[in-house]
């Protein structure tokens, strides 16, 4: 019997895990989490609730398992720290679409997404509810911290290390080892060829700090 599952979030990302979930097969979608409200219909799922309603509706629907489908890095964070609070029971799976390209050396945690045309690399570690967006890839010996995110098409090199909640956007690209630290934007299409601090915005080719940021400030 497939365990049964709860999407939190009815946003853009929200529908993405929703898709590897039904290509993957191995779990029931029993409907979604939102601030919106009940009753609405997301790609085709009902919202039982809101996310604070989510310890009533474990009772109600019997859910095993639940994935985090907001796209901000800070937001999912404190969605996710909420859960574990709220309902530590409840198991927090990962989302890996069929067509990724994984080395069975590679490590990925708990609450992660793995989409469409990505490919980790040996030795790789992938922290915990992180976004690897389409055709994206992890050179060998990479580190993402946990609650971080690439973009489409974003290219690492080898030993490259990148901090918690930092977001690389589209097209990026991190020659070898390079480090980035804890909540950083890196800019779309850039290019990183020295190491980039935390809590800072960089873009450019070759990417540049532009300014300093705060927890939590929105970027997407």
């Amino acid at each position: 019997m497939k365990k049964k599952l709860v999407v939190i979030g009815t946003g853009g990302h929200a529908k993405v895990v929703i898709d590897i979930i039904e290509s993957v097969k191995k779990f029931k979608i029993v409907g979604l989490c939102d601030e919106i409200g009940a009753g609405e219909k997301v790609a085709g799922y009902k919202i039982l609730g809101k996310q604070n309603d989510l310890p009533e509706l474990i009772k109600k629907y019997s859910i095993d398992c639940v994935i985090v489908g907001i796209g901000d890095n800070f937001t999912r964070s404190k969605v996710t720290s909420l859960i574990k609070e709220t309902c530590p029971s409840l198991k927090f799976i990962s989302a890996i679409h069929p067509n990724a390209s994984i080395a069975k050396s590679v490590t990925i945690g708990k609450g992660s997404v793995i989409t469409n045309g990505v490919i980790i690399s040996p030795h790789s570690i992938v922290g915990e509810s992180c976004i690897l967006n389409t055709s994206s890839s992890l050179d060998h010996d990479s580190v993402v911290g946990s609650f971080s995110s690439f973009a489409p098409g974003v290219r690492t090199g080898g030993f490259c290390n990148i901090g918690d909640l930092t977001a690389l956007g589209i097209g990026a690209t991190l020659t070898h080892a390079i480090n980035i630290g804890e909540e950083t934007i890196i800019g779309a299409g850039s290019v990183v060829m020295k190491d980039v601090g935390s809590f800072v915005v960089a873009y450019g080719v070759p990417a540049k700090i532009l300014r300093t940021r705060k927890t939590g400030e929105k970027y997407l």
